[in-house]
């Protein structure tokens, strides 16, 4: 009897509490990675196509609910319970920067020529610090109508776009003016905003909708309910014909973008999902989980393997296979932390 076609993703663990956001670099001389923050307070950052566990940034005291690479993919950033955002060299793990803030920072981005770092949190500003200039006090714009949920760039550094905590939509800042020059309204708070690789489209989830934007005309292109709660959405990058969601039904479900018929959908994970993204060349996607893990998806012709095949994990408890050369620059010289983790650890996780 044939054996039946699944689905096997590269399970990647290593995280002891929820993964609660990823992010893919650009594709980059050195390949393309993929950074994870988790409520155990510990960024990860992972070779973006087979997962491989390159190192983990050590030093917040707090869950860490954001986190980003740079352009060039030799910077991280994250924003945490423990009110800071801190700025890291991706090559060595070593804390560059970290700015103070004065509640719980849940979200950060960097700009696109890599010189700004945008954060927002429970204190309802939005703040850009000038990482060539760190010591000058950030500028900041305070109109947030509530807790900040995410952020992002757009327009070249133009247009800051976030999302908050407690009320729908998303906002539009002018960089120049610090003003909303436009809301696109959703029902519900926004969980997830993602700009397109090719600056084309502007997805977001609210409830139980995905949504898509244009990004220059801020006009809604599709909009489509899907029958579970929606956490986090991604439109592949290349075609921009398909999307992932992800959510409270613990499955990561494909829908075609210009029909919405649901094309897939794969399970594996054991609590809901709380972000999907796809890789930057649209080969793979990533979920990440209340369960603390995340898992590698393919979606071109080796994305079934015969039921029963494991694919081994690759998370830092076990051995760290690195045999691609295109990683070696990364993980010459990353340092882990290895002084264990203390009661400082037990800090906020709201």
């Amino acid at each position: 009897m044939e054996k039946k076609k699944v689905a096997v993703p590269l399970v990647c663990h290593g995280h002891s509490r929820p993964v609660v956001d990823l992010f893919y670099s650009p594709i980059t001389p050195d390949g393309f990675f993929l950074i994870s923050a988790s409520k155990d307070g510990s960024p990860m950052l992972r070779n973006g196509e087979t997962g491989d566990w390159i190192g983990t940034f050590e030093g917040h005291k707090g869950a860490v609910w954001s986190c980003c690479l740079d352009t060039n993919g030799l910077r991280a950033a994250s924003g945490s319970a423990d009110f800071t955002a801190k700025l890291w060299d991706a090559l060595t793990g070593d804390v560059l920067l970290s700015f103070e803030h004065k509640h719980i920072v849940r979200a950060c981005a960097f700009s696109e020529d890599t010189h700004l770092l945008l954060t927002g949190g429970f204190e309802k500003t939005l703040r850009i610090f000038d990482l060539n200039c760190p010591d000058a006090p950030p500028r900041e714009v305070d109109d947030s109508p509530g807790s900040v949920r995410t952020v992002a760039w757009l327009h070249s550094d133009q247009t800051i776009l976030s999302s908050c905590t407690d009320s729908g939509g998303v906002r539009l800042w002018d960089v120049r003016s610090d003003k909303i020059v436009q809301l696109l309204e959703t029902k519900s708070p926004v969980t997830s905003v993602e700009v397109s690789r090719d600056g084309r489209y502007i997805t977001t989830a609210d409830g139980s909708t995905v949504r898509f934007w244009d990004a220059n005309h801020f006009g809604l292109v599709k909009s489509y309910n899907m029958p579970f709660n929606v956490e986090s959405a991604s439109l592949e990058p290349k075609l921009s014909n398909k999307f992932i969601a992800g959510g409270e039904d613990m499955w990561i479900h494909m829908f075609d973008f210009h029909t919405g018929e649901e094309i897939g959908c794969n399970k594996g994970h054991h609590g809901p999902v709380h972000c999907v993204r796809f890789s930057p060349g649209g080969e793979s996607y990533a979920s990440g989980s209340e369960d603390g893990t995340i898992r590698i998806w393919q979606t071109g012709p080796h994305a079934n393997h015969d039921e029963n095949d494991a694919l081994p994990g690759n998370g830092p408890a076990g051995k760290v296979k690195v045999g691609d050369d295109e990683v070696t620059s990364k993980i010459e010289g990353f340092h882990i932390n290895d002084k264990g983790k203390n009661e400082e650890e037990k800090a906020i996780d709201i």
